[in-house]
């Protein structure tokens, strides 16, 4: 079932982005139509922001999560205590629905820092697989170490369209397995483990 909200969301997106007239809900719905070109991304951001008690979990433990340039961060005052907002500019990509997928490519990333032992780890130049429904990166600016690190959940997204732009909120991250493991490896912890809610993403397209 979740495969299937997947699926029929990420048709949604595919739509918007070539232009469908049509609403999300109704995208979800009926089948997109057929586009042999792919679009080509030119620019947008994207944000996440870490779910309720996840910062404060992190800090409580030593671990400070830092944007490194040109991503950016800001910390938000919630009802659950406080979270940190990144964000992302993206640099480039593309969306097809012939096949259905496409990727988005992004600038910039997050320096994990355990304040408590000096060890570090940095993941950098996202990249959104729509075909796979997850986010990877690469590992201490190494282009050969790019891995899955977050799985996304699109099935509660919210899309808008403009007319040379797409909006997706509400997109669910999770921590991957292959994540946990290195996070936990190079920062000296147990706190990572697989499927950890971190929080929520969105992001704007432009074409």
């Amino acid at each position: 079932m979740r495969g299937f909200r997947y699926l029929a969301a990420v048709t949604a997106i595919a739509g918007l982005v070539a232009g469908s007239a049509a609403t999300a809900s109704a995208a979800t719905s009926q089948p997109a139509r057929p586009q042999a070109a792919p679009v080509h991304l030119t620019g947008g951001a994207t944000t996440v922001t870490t779910a309720p008690g996840v910062a404060s979990a992190l800090l409580n433990k030593g671990i400070v999560p830092l944007a490194t340039s040109p991503g950016s961060q800001s910390v938000l005052s919630q009802r659950g205590g406080p979270a940190v907002r990144f964000t992302f500019p993206v640099t480039g990509g593309r969306v097809s629905l012939s096949p259905l997928g496409g990727q988005v490519r992004h600038s910039g990333g997050i320096l994990f820092l355990n304040a408590a032992n000096g060890k570090k780890i940095q993941v950098s130049r996202f990249t959104i697989d729509l075909t796979h429904a997850d986010l990877t990166g690469i590992v201490n600016g190494n282009p050969a170490a790019r891995v899955p690190l977050f799985h996304l959940n699109l099935s509660h997204a919210k899309l808008a369209a403009g007319k040379h732009t797409v909006t997706a909120r509400g997109i669910g991250i999770t921590l991957t397995a292959t994540a946990a493991k290195a996070l936990n490896a190079a920062l000296g912890t147990t706190l990572f483990s697989a499927g950890l809610n971190l929080g929520t993403a969105g992001t704007l397209l432009r074409f």
